[in-house]
This record gives C-alpha cells, sequence and structure tokens, in this order.
C-alpha cells in the first residue's frame, strides 16, 4: 500500500515565485507527454493511423483556399497567383519542419500550444493557445460560410432553386441567419461525437471525394486553356504577389490538424512527422496544378466578383451546366470537411489547455464509452456554429492568418531553444540545416504577418488584448502549475 501523502503546507508569501517567474514557468517535457490522452473521467484512445493522420490533414487543409480564397487573391496577383501559392506554401514548409520534429518528440494534443509551454513557459503558450483559437475557431465559421455559396451552385445546378439570401447571409449581409452554415457545423459536430477511429473513417472518405474533384478540374480545365491568359504574368508586380501569398496562407491553415492529434495516433513518434510532410506536399501540388489551369481557363480579371469560380470554368470549358455541377458538389463534400477536421484541432487544443488548468475542465471531460470530449465538441460546435451563422466575419476571418503565423513563428523559436536546452533528447525527426531552417521559418512567418493589412493588425491586436485578460484573471492563477505552487 501506498504510503498517505505528506500534508501541503503553503510557501510564505515571501517564498511563493514572482509575477516574472510564474509568468515563465515552463511545464516539463517529460511530464506534457505522461499526462498525455488523460482527460477527467476518461482518456483519449489511440486508434489513429499514419494514413489517417495524413487525411486528417489534408483534410483541415484542401478546399479552403483553392475553392474559396482563390477568387479573392487572383485579382492581386493576376496569373502569377502560382506563385503565391508557391511562396505561401514555403511558408509553410519551413515551419511544417519544425512542427514535423516537435510532434516527434513531445506527441500530445495540444499542438504549438504544449510545444511552447515547454520551452518559453505559460503566459507565451497561452499566448499561442489562444491564437490556435482564433486560427481554428474563427477559420470554421469562415469556412462554413463559404460551404453555403457552393451549396446554392449544387442546389441551382440541380433542382433549380437557391437557399433565399435572408436564411443563408447574417445580419448585415442581407440577411438574418446563415443556416447552411450552422447545419455543416452541427453535421460536423454528430460525427465527432462519434469517437476518433469512426471520425477519421468519414473523413478519409470526404478526402479521397475532393482529391477526385480536384484532379478532375485539372483534366477538364486543362482543355480550356488559352496561353494569352498567362500575359502579362505579373500585372500587379512583386507587391501584388505578395499580398494574394498572404491572403492564401489562409488555405494552409490545417496542415498541423495531424499535431492535434498526438494523443490518439497509435506510434506517434514516427507518424506525426510523416503525416505533417506528407500532407503539405499533397495540399501544395494539388494547389499550383488548380490554380496554373484556373487562370489559364478564365482571365484573371474575371475572377473578381465571382462565387463558386471553379464551377464556372468548369461550365464553360465544357459548355454544359452538368460539370459545374459535380464540382459544386465536390466542394461541397471538400469544404464540409475541412470543417470537420479543423473542428476536430479546435477540440482537442482546448482539451490540453483545459487539462492544464488555462480554460475550464468541463474541456478535458472524456466519455468513457467514445473516448471523445463530448461536451467539448458540444461547446465548441455551437459556438462556431452561432459565429458562422449570425455574425458578418469579415477582416476577422484575415485575423486567422495572422494568428496562424504568430503560432507558426512561435514553433520556430521552440525547435531552437529545445535544441539548445535538450540536445540529447531522443527525436525520431530532425530540422535539416539546423538553426538555418527555422530562422528562416520564422523569418517567412514575419514577412507574411506585415504583408497583411493594417486594420487586420488591429483585430489582431484587440484578441491579443483579450485574451490576456483572461489569462490575467483566470488562467494564471488557476493553472495545474499555479496550483502545485500553493
Amino acid at each position: 500500500m501506498l504510503d498517505a501523502a505528506p500534508p501541503v503546507t503553503p510557501q510564505p508569501e515571501s517564498e511563493r515565485p514572482n509575477l516574472g517567474t510564474r509568468l515563465m514557468r515552463r511545464k516539463p517535457v517529460e511530464q506534457l507527454v505522461a499526462e498525455g490522452g488523460q482527460g477527467d473521467g476518461g482518456s483519449l484512445r489511440r486508434s489513429l493511423t499514419m494514413w489517417q493522420l495524413t487525411m486528417i490533414s489534408i483534410g483541415a487543409t484542401l478546399g479552403t483556399g483553392i475553392f474559396v480564397v482563390l477568387g479573392e487573391a487572383t485579382p492581386l496577383a493576376g496569373p502569377a497567383v502560382a506563385i503565391s501559392f508557391v511562396i505561401a506554401g514555403l511558408t509553410a514548409l519551413f515551419s511544417a519542419l519544425s512542427y514535423a520534429e516537435l510532434a516527434g518528440s513531445i506527441p500530445v494534443s495540444g499542438s504549438s500550444y504544449s510545444y511552447s509551454y515547454a520551452t518559453m513557459g505559460e503566459v507565451i503558450a497561452w499566448i499561442c493557445g489562444w491564437c490556435l483559437v482564433l486560427e481554428y475557431g474563427v477559420s470554421v465559421a469562415a469556412v462554413a460560410v463559404g460551404w453555403g455559396e457552393y451549396l446554392n451552385e449544387l442546389l441551382d445546378g440541380t433542382i433549380g432553386v437557391t437557399i433565399p439570401a435572408s436564411v443563408s447571409a447574417p445580419l448585415g449581409e442581407g440577411g438574418f441567419i446563415n443556416l447552411p452554415a450552422l447545419i455543416v457545423i452541427l453535421l460536423a459536430m454528430v460525427f465527432l461525437m462519434g469517437g476518433a477511429k469512426e471520425s477519421a473513417r468519414v473523413n478519409t472518405i470526404m478526402v479521397v471525394i475532393k482529391i477526385a474533384t480536384l484532379v478532375l478540374f485539372c483534366v477538364i480545365g486543362f482543355m480550356g486553356i488559352k496561353a494569352g491568359n498567362y500575359a502579362p504574368l505579373a500585372p500587379l508586380g512583386v507587391t501584388g504577389i505578395s499580398a494574394a501569398a498572404a491572403t492564401l496562407f489562409f488555405s494552409y491553415i490545417g496542415f498541423d490538424a495531424a499535431s492535434t492529434a498526438g494523443e490518439e495516433a497509435k506510434n506517434p513518434k514516427k507518424d506525426l512527422p510523416r503525416a505533417i510532410m506528407l500532407s503539405l506536399l499533397i495540399v501544395t501540388v494539388l494547389y499550383c496544378l488548380v490554380a496554373l489551369v484556373a487562370v489559364g481557363a478564365m482571365p484573371w480579371q474575371d475572377f473578381e466578383g465571382t462565387e463558386a469560380a471553379l464551377a464556372q470554368i468548369m461550365k464553360d470549358v465544357t459548355g454544359h451546366s452538368f460539370w459545374g455541377v459535380v464540382l459544386a458538389a465536390g466542394a461541397v463534400v471538400a469544404i464540409a470537411s475541412v470543417v470537420f477536421a479543423v473542428l476536430y484541432g479546435q477540440t482537442r487544443i482546448l482539451f490540453a489547455m483545459s487539462r492544464d488548468g488555462l480554460v475550464p475542465k468541463v474541456f478535458a471531460k472524456v466519455d468513457e464509452r467514445t473516448g471523445t470530449p463530448k461536451a467539448n465538441v458540444v461547446i465548441v460546435s455551437l459556438f462556431c456554429g452561432v459565429l458562422a451563422a449570425f455574425i458578418p466575419l469579415g477582416e476577422l476571418a484575415n485575423a486567422t492568418s495572422i494568428g496562424t503565423l504568430f503560432a507558426f513563428a512561435l514553433v520556430n523559436v521552440a525547435v531552437v531553444i529545445l535544441r539548445y536546452k535538450r540536445p540529447d533528447m531522443p527525436r525520431t525527426f530532425r530540422v535539416a540545416l539546423f538553426p538555418v531552417t527555422p530562422i528562416l521559418g520564422f523569418a517567412f512567418c514575419a514577412y507574411m504577418m506585415f504583408s497583411l493589412p493594417s486594420k487586420t493588425w488591429v483585430y489582431f491586436g484587440g484578441w491579443m488584448i483579450a485574451g490576456l485578460v483572461i489569462y490575467f484573471f483566470y488562467g494564471m492563477r488557476r493553472s495545474s502549475l499555479a496550483t502545485a505552487e500553493k
């Protein structure tokens, strides 16, 4: 029988950590890994294979940029929009290498939040986690809004009706509620509550459908390419390419989703790095191919104000509405899978933050039968659903890019810190050309952040202030490390 734990004697006021020490307290890597999978009332189940992890990352990434954001970025860069995709992809690649190393070393659910906690301290971890809440939560809502546009295209092509604006747009944008956006989020919630393994199967089916749809677009769209549409290549210059790349970075949000599944992977140390790199490669190749075909088949000036641009191109090239309907159906599935996978990532990040005491414990409560944090899934889904249904997102959607870039920058810093502080720690993947690669990753993120408009920075600043207020009045006093010091 274990001996009874000795009574805890409160520290004298003079011996308690000062504010600076409390802000920079770190959670050791070994403690993070030891706590992995454990929630309030149960534990997450290790059931995901490398291919399922890859499909989660592709599911969270592939779709938004090419089906929705392409129409916004092309008027900024012209035919050089494919170069903008490459720049955004390179920015993501440098950070992906850092993610791969940390995911193999610290295989837990918190993604960059947990990596920051182990290397830079609690307040930086909170800031990173708060950025991830913005990245995942708001992007779920923004993507759900885009889903409604392609759903209307599909309904118009099949039964000749569209959803009235009064129930397909939020207040301030010509309607009262965006019902399609709410419905797709609630559907994702239902599937997520079934368990990680079951959710991964549904996600894999949707990913296969959307990859097939984009390949079909490339085959048909290739027949409509006109060489003249590529000239001039960069009508708005380097500035336009950079601005488009910053906008398109939104389409790479989600490649890190595999790292949020660290506590549900069967072999996380090996499979997480592979899934992150493989998913980014597949997504970047598809993005660039589709962008090249799209601007070749439609003059870049015609993209401005065009909703469901890819479906329109399919109609124009073939002369038949059937192929536009097929593309719209694929887009409906594709964007739904983004909502599904990103919502999954959001719940797992909040799970990790809750276990650390930085957000309420309800987010770490695990259902014993399904092995999923059901209450977490319901709360997050309802929040994102209300956001998508009633709130005009506007510039807040762009703020997800800056929040993501900030989190990615911290991951590059975390790799450097952990290499120098824990050089002998086992690593299943190592960043090549260290420390040049993470430094370049940080520099690319900073460059992309400063390419975003000033209004985006204002929204981001407001989000950060709100987050710090919550931390100082709630998280700092209730974190598990804080309670251990009492």
